[in-house]
């Protein structure tokens, strides 16, 4: 295990290009070996999820390249996978192992699907209950924990309005929609990220999505496509949380993603009082992109509850973290499904941000974090508990504490920005 040393003091300055958009990648993949003919991926995330896609289509005969950040898919079609010899290693993918779970429930062989201790102890019963219905045999562990074990067919439409907001678990029955006779729709409470959505329709099926809802027609055919990934927005708030902490910092990130499903953190920043600036905005392949100036400021502190934490899960940690260093602190309420993540990271905040002697308390559904009044932090020992997301809010928290904070197992930020920490280090140099 791999233990970083972070320094408190200097700014982030330059200029900087992001990882490719992880969940764009995984799905950009995944459509491109359901479809006919060659795709092109520029841009592919670099982080360990992403490889874990790659790993498991190789397992299922697809023929894909990888050179450096650009990806080359030759798409076996909807029914062209080979059965998988032995189960699938799904890493510590949730995204991996869920979109696939939805493939598979319309393959006409048994496939298993497992991942690392982490994946084994997310919760699948979400995916298993809607397959099921459509026609899916699914054995899973005890509770509905991986290895799931997949038998697919002939899948049937459904209906499927979703308990709680997850795009993994929408993406999941769209995907097995594409097998299924009908149309499939898919109702959610708060809507999600539409990625699916927008790259089912580039590839071209048949799927027609508004706000909350999203329909597509079984048996479309899908044809290549030439892509580029944007730069992934949830890995950029990690630079985008120090720059604002440490004074002296002017950074600008480069063709980062600006889906609106996703941009809800840039809000709440911004009504924060972060100097935040987007400029050169475009749109390819239906996914807006554009550049994002930041530089140090005060920050007003406040509340996230509702749709907001859904539509936020990604970006909380880093906004947790944030807390000890705005005026009146930072509450997150809403958002339970943060305990089921990589690890309970409502959790695994407040034991790290105590560790440093902020104020921090666990709530049922969040965390409340007080501000400056409650004093400065200091160096301490933190363990992320081998979630990525942890590990770099900390890190980033780390930089505004007095004394020298040592993150340990920091090598878990490569499941999402594996050059996170050189990142760091070149735009303070």
């Amino acid at each position: 295990m791999t233990d970083r040393k972070i320094a408190p003091g200097g700014a982030l300055r330059g200029e900087t290009a992001l990882p490719g958009d992880k969940s764009i990648s995984h799905r950009y993949a995944l459509l491109a070996a359901l479809a006919g003919g060659k795709s092109e991926i520029e841009n592919y995330a670099s982080a360990a999820d992403c490889a874990s896609t790659l790993s498991c289509l190789d397992a299922l005969g697809v023929n894909l390249h990888l050179d450096g950040a650009r990806v080359t898919i030759r798409g076996a079609g909807l029914h062209g996978f080979r059965p998988p010899a032995t189960p699938l290693d799904a890493g510590n993918s949730g995204t991996t192992l869920r979109l696939l779970a939805g493939i598979f429930a319309g393959q006409p062989f048994e496939s298993v699907i497992t991942g690392d201790d982490s994946l084994r102890r997310r919760p699948m019963r979400r995916i298993i209950d809607p397959l099921t219905r459509m026609g899916a045999t699914i054995a899973s562990e005890e509770g509905g924990f991986p290895p799931l074990r997949i038998r697919g067919g002939r899948l049937e439409a459904i209906r499927y309005e979703m308990p709680i907001p997850s795009a993994q678990v929408k993406s999941c029955v769209l995907l097995a929609g594409l097998h299924a006779g009908g149309s499939t729709s898919v109702v959610e409470p708060v809507a999600t990220r539409d990625h699916t959505e927008l790259a089912l329709a580039e590839f071209g099926a048949h799927i027609a999505a508004t706000a909350g809802m999203a329909t597509i027609s079984g048996g479309s055919e899908l044809s290549a496509r030439s892509l580029q990934v944007p730069g992934d927005l949830s890995s950029a708030v990690f630079l985008m949380g120090a720059a604002l902490l440490l004074p002296g910092s002017e950074l600008r990130l480069t063709g980062v993603g600006l889906n609106p499903t996703r941009t809800a953190v840039l809000d709440f920043l911004v009504a924060m009082g972060a100097p935040i600036c987007i400029s050169g905005r475009r749109t390819l392949a239906g996914e807006p992109r554009g550049e994002i100036e930041v530089r140090y400021g005060p920050l007003s502190g406040g509340v996230v509850s509702g749709a907001m934490s859904a539509r936020m899960i990604d970006e909380l940690p880093m906004l947790a973290a944030l807390g000890p260093f705005t005026e009146r602190g930072i509450t997150i309420l809403d958002a339970r499904e943060l305990r089921v993540k990589e690890t309970d990271r409502i959790a695994a905040l407040v034991e790290n941000l105590r560790r440093m002697g902020a104020k921090a308390e666990s709530l049922s559904d969040g965390i409340t974090v007080a501000g400056r009044e409650a004093g400065p932090l200091r160096a301490a020992e933190i363990d992320p508990h081998g979630d990525h997301r942890i590990a770099m809010a900390m890190a980033v928290a780390a930089l505004a504490a007095e004394g020298e904070t040592t993150i340990h197992e920091a090598e878990c930020a490569a499941v999402s920005f594996p050059a996170f920490f050189d990142t760091l280090d070149r735009l303070r140099a």
